[in-house]
């Protein structure tokens, strides 16, 4: 597999931030922010998942066993790495959308190793709604489209914005950007059966507090969402969410919504505020 890309700071760097990405697309999307993050002083690295970027043979698929627990392991194997360079600075984990679900779960695999926690656009989904999803993801051919499974699942993100022009209006208020989205023939593909199970499996593990639960009480963890994502049910799921972390203790829970604003924060019209109020919090988790 590819390996990770780099954005470093002028000088030496004041922590390293791992991104995450987001399902159907790729890590290169981030360049902006990522750009930003190093000229405040901050390390930046990050890997197309698999089944995404211009290097995946077959898109929208992870793996023909434990797909979920491969691109977690991916990501500690990034991590690991870079560690070894930089041994001596804090290390925070970025998730967006999809990439906010794995970064939880790793959190609960790996929580140990992290100065702190940053979830964009993440959601709350009930266990019968996933194992829903899944059994329907089960029953589509592995590594084909699960067209239906994709229709239902993201059936409702563009209804509070119709009519629209494009069919993802949900990602972004500007829309130079959503159409960047649109055109760009690395974005908006279908996950294949066995991905999606994949997928759903992992939000299924996420509704279970007791096995959450272990994630270090004193993670510092900074929910960003806008207040009109849909995955985040308009605010609604990021809140239940900070409430799940904070009934099984975690100590440092810090929740912004952005009024207005839609799932993709950092393509967002106010995406100089969301990156300049992050920078804000690593800052004050260095300390």
């Amino acid at each position: 597999m590819e390996t990770y890309k780099v954005w470093k700071p002028a000088g030496n760097p004041k922590a390293i931030v791992q991104i995450v990405h987001g399902m159907a697309e790729y890590i290169d999307r981030y360049d902006r922010p990522a750009r930003a993050l190093a000229a405040a002083g901050y390390l930046v690295i990050g890997r197309n998942h698999r089944g995404h970027g211009p290097e995946a043979k077959l898109p929208g698929y992870f793996a023909d066993e434990n797909g979920w627990q491969k691109l977690i392991d991916d990501t500690h194997a990034d991590a690991a790495d870079i560690r070894k360079q930089y041994p001596d600075i804090p290390y925070f984990l970025l998730g967006h959308s999809m990439g906010s679900f794995l970064a939880r779960e790793y959190a609960v695999q790996f929580g140990k190793e992290l100065s702190g926690l940053i979830l964009s656009g993440t959601g709350f989904y009930p266990a019968p709604l996933c194992r829903a999803g899944r059994l329907m993801a089960l029953l589509s051919p592995k590594k084909k489209p699960a067209r239906m499974v994709n229709k239902i699942a993201f059936a409702g993100n563009n209804k509070p914005f119709e009519p629209g022009r494009t069919g993802f209006e949900w990602l972004s208020r500007d829309e130079k950007e959503v159409d960047k989205y649109v055109a760009d023939p690395l974005c908006g593909f279908c996950f294949t059966g066995k991905a999606f199970a994949d997928f759903f499996g992992g939000l299924l593990a996420l509704t279970y507090e007791k096995d959450i639960s272990v994630m270090p009480k004193d993670l510092p963890v900074y929910f960003m969402s806008g207040d009109h994502d849909p995955v985040g049910q308009m605010g609604k799921g990021v809140r239940q969410v900070a409430d799940q972390f904070r009934r099984i203790g975690m100590k440092d829970v810090t929740v912004k919504l952005y009024e207005g604003a839609r799932h993709e924060l950092f393509n967002e019209l106010n995406r100089e505020e969301v990156t300049a109020d992050l920078i804000h919090w690593l800052d004050g988790e260095r300390q």
